[in-house]
């Protein structure tokens, strides 16, 4: 079993938990096609800013993969600006796990994550992807945050 961090917007979040699906663009192909059913997947969305509000980056929900990588052209997923006309064309069905009530924030995490390498640039570790894998002790500490929420 892999585990994966699944990034995203707030609009395209809405989508994920309606429709149980996750995809990706076109040259995100060759990551997307190394996920498999059973595989766990933490939806991370991206920092943004709504109206004078921001929202930090946060990990929203843990989902299983239930189907392998298929292609689809039909737009379901909120094009991100500077994307063009991306439609997501290679998709995965998912289904939630745990959708948090709390969303877990990413930054307090950063120091001790082991698949960040470079904690002062950290966001490089994930910016301009759609997804990576992470190492499963990465995972089991993002999730041992729901604990201390309580």
């Amino acid at each position: 079993m892999k585990y994966w961090i699944c990034i995203t917007t707030e609009d395209n979040w809405k989508i994920i938990k309606e429709k149980n699906i996750w995809g990706v663009p076109e040259r995100h192909k060759n990551t997307i096609s190394k996920v498999r059913p059973g595989d766990k997947l933490l939806i991370y969305l991206k920092q943004e800013k709504v109206g004078d509000k921001v929202k930090e980056s946060r990990i929203v929900a843990v989902y299983e993969a239930v189907s392998e990588v298929f292609k689809e052209s039909t737009r379901i997923f909120k094009v991100p600006k500077g994307m063009g006309n991306e439609i997501f064309p290679y998709r995965i069905r998912i289904k939630p796990v745990n959708i948090f009530d709390k969303p877990i924030e990413f930054k307090p995490l950063i120091p001790k994550l082991r698949f960040i390498k470079n904690k002062k640039k950290w966001s490089g570790h994930l910016m301009g992807k759609a997804m990576r894998e992470i190492p499963e002790e990465d995972y089991k500490l993002i999730l041992s945050q729901l604990s201390q929420k309580s």
